[in-house]
């Protein structure tokens, strides 16, 4: 049988002295590079016509802004005081997502939350456009942050939080190796709404192993030649979980 990603598997809870402290390091506004995508500092002006072009125009990209606290808008200039309000930000560092491709910049991601002394970090804010979603092109540009915060800052956990009726985040959570830690209800009000806030993280002991199934399921020759996957990372993921939870 197959298990539910959304159950909740338990950490065993420790007191035991932290034997090496975080680094204190804050990311760096610096283009994290990959294979298929570059993340660049988000820079307000330059990048605004191809965020609001690569969100907006149509059904499907206005569908990005559904769960988002703000969006969309009515013009690339109202937009633009956002992104302004964004890049501008000291406890948020955003980031814009450029497709090799293309050549384009088609998304956005950032680190918030950012508790550098006890090493904690979030990644959120996060929106692909058409040609990101459900891409290897997509999986990798949050692997980068990941792989960033973990092997070069050396964090000890990263948060993912989400709407908990947003299906499609919490299962990109998954497969990116977040383990589900529970639901805070009447948490937030967005929109006029509220919002019950589901809770996901990856601890650093635990991150070498995910590491290696990104890797592994990134790899060239884990694509044929139309692009498609051989292995389901899901399916990875959901037997690492399950493994754990056995041990």
């Amino acid at each position: 049988m197959d298990m539910d990603p959304q159950q909740i598997f338990p950490r065993p809870l420790c007191g035991a002295p932290v034997g090496q402290l975080p680094s204190a390091l804050v990311p760096a506004r610096s283009t994290l590079r990959g294979t298929l995508v570059d993340l660049e500092p988000q820079h307000a002006v330059s990048h605004a016509q191809a965020l609001f072009d690569a969100s907006h125009g149509d059904a499907q990209r206005l569908a990005i802004w559904d769960y988002m606290a703000y969006g969309p808008w009515a013009s690339v200039e109202d937009y633009t005081t956002t992104l302004r309000q964004q890049t501008a930000s000291h406890d948020t560092i955003f980031y814009s997502i450029r497709h090799h491709d293309s050549g384009e910049i088609c998304g956005q991601a950032s680190y918030l939350d950012i508790n550098a002394q006890n090493g904690v970090i979030e990644i959120g804010h996060i929106w692909l456009g058409p040609t990101l979603q459900r891409s290897r092109a997509g999986t990798e540009a949050l692997f980068l942050m990941l792989r960033y915060a973990f092997d070069e800052l050396g964090y000890r956990r990263m948060q993912w939080k989400c709407n908990a009726l947003n299906q499609k985040s919490r299962a990109a959570a998954h497969r990116l190796g977040f383990r589900f830690e529970g639901i805070f209800y009447n948490h937030l009000i967005f929109k006029g709404k509220n919002r019950d806030t589901a809770w996901y993280s990856i601890l650093d002991d635990e991150w070498p192993q995910v590491r290696e199934i990104l890797e592994t399921w990134l790899a060239d020759e884990n694509f044929d030649a139309a692009g498609v996957a051989r292995q389901s990372l899901s399916a990875s993921m959901t037997a690492r979980t399950t493994q754990a939870r056995r041990v």
